[in-house]
């Protein structure tokens, strides 16, 4: 028995959302204010008892909630929980059966809606008793007054339109409880920092919990520890004796009462509260658990909480077992984000029936699951207002590369094995080959400072001049090198509505006759013989036909020209292009033809250079670039290291200026 599908209803940003939930573990991930908290908030709300409120509604009810009146069909605007439950015959359906409604023996799943809805009557007739209060104010301020909470099962969705209605079958919330186990982990921990040393001591306390949770569900368990106790309460019963005889000789004849006493009654709950705590260390070097690291309390408390929750759905025993983790990244460093992740699923796997949801913002944390485990949390504009899509990830991005097969094997290994900070990025750039990686920050930085200068000039010669302008470096931009395989990140850009630019060569070809027949061989782009492109990604974002075709003459000339269109709304592909008399083919002659004095005045400082005699400016750059250059990662290395330490001032090439300036007035 399991949760199949999660759908919400008109709760603040998840106006009409849906999650695809049969796993035992999901990722929620998503960017801010993309409704993971509200997700698991609309949990508790029902489940455990918490009220609602106006601000609970969604944006796009408001207009409507504050002109409510009697004509008002106040079934549309409720606030709606509904889980589709799935079943087998091996199950015990005690506590289900309370919701079964069909009783077809091929059916094995049944739907409960839990709704939060406005009284109509009790409303209205506020409304008319606000006095002064403005009708906005009073509903704003008071309408969580006039809230229902209800629970119903039914047979389908046709049953939840109006007229439809009188299907619902109305139960008692006593009977979820019977069949539904939940439970909870907040983002928001009481674990202090090192410093606070005369605060709580958490995971001491935390230990105590654990502890007597234990000894109630499994006593069997602390036999031995409670024996040692009864011991200790015997020992002590005869050391009282001695110690308080005076005492109570005293006490019996001023107050004549017999059997005055002074006995031991230890408890373990008190002994564990009171007198056991948290170190770390060995022996010797033994210290107290807040001079521990933030992160690493913050992991323990974590682990602690969630053995404590698993011992409490043990020990429950319900069919439907739901645990949320919210964000266990929390002040918690990366490499222990690495080890709960790897850890989670074996921690979870042992308590039958149990499905969690874990809300993230980690990378470390979602590179080591699978892609099958992830729910993308998608903001959608419609109408004007936005609701949330719950995309099943896996399932979607396989259906978009059906046809691209490799390129989806490789995205899923590229997004697990090197960074899965993609997912939560705002805008990316990718770039092919590492002298691009080493100096892609430097050429954003270098941006920024010139857009920065101009709009300082503006608002100097025009006082009421308001700058709008946001440096790249501050936007929440992820810069990844995927060498000749950016074609695979489409769909997935597509899907996540991520802008990005692609920074390319233009690795022009020309046909040459060898032994093995016509192979293409690389030639600067203004030889008379370039005629083809030997870069897969051009080839690919700008949809070019088969060489052997009869338009793919016409293709190449208006790729030369920058005059092709992108395939993709979320790609801008940027290669080289024209700068002063010389057409760059790669990105090392587009950087040596841009700054040919500087490197004139620096070649005995450059690293990764060779035949450094022979430079001259008035070469051919084609020629210069493939006989200067050694080793490009040197080379680059040293162009940075130059720019630190000597201020030489390098000039980007203008096709990555290009890219640049595109990506930074993007809106994701």
């Amino acid at each position: 028995m399991y949760i199949n599908k999660v759908t919400i209803h008109n709760f603040r940003t998840l106006s009409n959302s849906t999650l695809d939930f049969k796993d035992k573990l999901c990722l929620m991930i998503g960017r801010n204010n993309t409704g993971k908290t509200s997700f698991m908030v609309l949990f508790e709300k029902f489940l455990n008892g918490l009220s609602f409120d106006y601000n609970d509604f969604s944006v796009n009810l408001r207009e409507k909630i504050l002109k409510f009146d009697k004509a008002t069909d106040e079934t549309q605007l409720s606030i709606q929980l509904i889980l589709n439950i799935i079943y087998e015959d091996s199950d015990d359906l005690c506590n289900l059966s309370e919701f079964i409604v069909d009783l077809d023996p091929q059916r094995k799943d049944v739907n409960i809606l839990f709704e939060c809805s406005i009284n109509n009557d009790k409303l209205t007739e506020g409304l008319k008793s606000a006095g002064k209060i403005t009708r906005d104010k009073f509903i704003k301020k008071y309408l969580n007054q006039y809230l229902d909470k209800n629970v119903y099962t039914f047979d389908s969705y046709e049953d939840l339109k109006t007229e439809n209605r009188y299907r619902l079958i109305r139960k008692d919330f006593k009977e979820i409880k019977k069949l539904v186990d939940f439970d909870i982990i907040h983002a928001k921990r009481s674990v202090s920092s090192s410093e606070e040393k005369n605060g709580m001591k958490v995971l001491s306390g935390l230990t105590t919990t654990f502890f007597n949770n234990m000894n109630n569900n499994v006593p069997d368990k602390f036999e031995e520890i409670n024996k040692l106790i009864e011991e200790m309460d015997s020992k002590l019963c005869n050391n009282y004796d001695e110690f308080f005889g005076d005492f109570l000789k005293n006490a019996k004849e001023f107050l004549t009462m017999d059997g005055l006493k002074v006995i031991s009654n230890l408890k373990a709950k008190e002994i564990m509260n009171d007198s056991s705590e948290v170190v770390y260390g060995d022996e010797i070097k033994q210290l107290p658990e807040y001079l521990n690291g933030l992160g690493h309390m913050n992991i323990l408390y974590l682990l602690l909480n969630i053995e404590i929750k698993k011992n409490n759905f043990k020990a429950n025993n319900k069919d439907i077992k739901l645990l949320f983790i919210e964000e266990p990244e929390a002040h918690t460093h990366p490499q222990l984000q690495y080890v709960f992740a790897r850890k989670i699923t074996d921690i979870l796997s042992d308590l039958s029936g149990m499905q969690t949801i874990i809300s993230t913002h980690s990378p470390h944390i979602v590179a080591n699951h699978p892609f099958k485990n992830i729910r993308y949390m998608l903001s959608v504009k419609s109408n004007g207002y936005c609701n949330i899509d719950i995309v099943n990830f896996h399932k979607k991005l396989e259906q978009e590369y059906k046809n691209e097969k490799d390129s989806f094997k490789f995205l899923k290994q590229y997004l697990s094995i090197e960074s899965a900070e993609l997912f939560f990025a705002d805008k990316a750039i990718f770039i092919e080959g590492i002298s691009e990686s080493i100096l892609m920050q430097y050429f954003i930085s270098q941006y920024d400072n010139e857009k920065d200068a101009e709009e300082s000039e503006k608002i100097r010669k025009d006082s009421n001049y308001k700058s709008n302008y946001i440096s790249l470096s501050s936007q929440n931009i992820t810069v990844l090198q995927v060498g000749a395989n950016a074609k695979a990140f489409r769909h997935f850009l597509e899907l996540l509505n991520i802008p990005a630019i692609i920074i390319t060569d233009i690795d022009t070809t020309a046909p040459k006759v060898t032994k093995k027949g016509i192979r293409y061989k690389a030639v600067a782009v203004s030889d008379p013989e370039s005629c083809n492109t030997s870069n897969a990604t051009i080839k690919y974002y700008f949809h070019a036909p088969n060489i052997s075709d009869s338009d793919f003459k016409n293709w190449y000339d208006k790729m030369i020209t920058h005059k092709e269109n992108c395939i993709s709304p979320q790609v801008y592909l940027v290669y080289q292009n024209k700068e002063g008399d010389y057409y760059p083919r790669s990105f090392e002659d587009a950087f040596i033809n841009a700054n040919l004095s500087a490197i004139k005045n620096n070649i005995k400082i450059l690293w990764g250079l060779k035949n450094t005699n022979s430079f001259s400016n008035k070469s051919n750059i084609y020629k210069l670039t493939n006989n200067l250059i050694d080793k490009k990662s040197d080379f680059a290395a040293s162009i940075l290291f130059l720019a630190h330490t000597e201020n030489i001032e390098w000039k980007a090439p203008s096709y990555i200026v290009e890219g640049l300036k595109w990506l930074q007035v993007q809106v994701n």
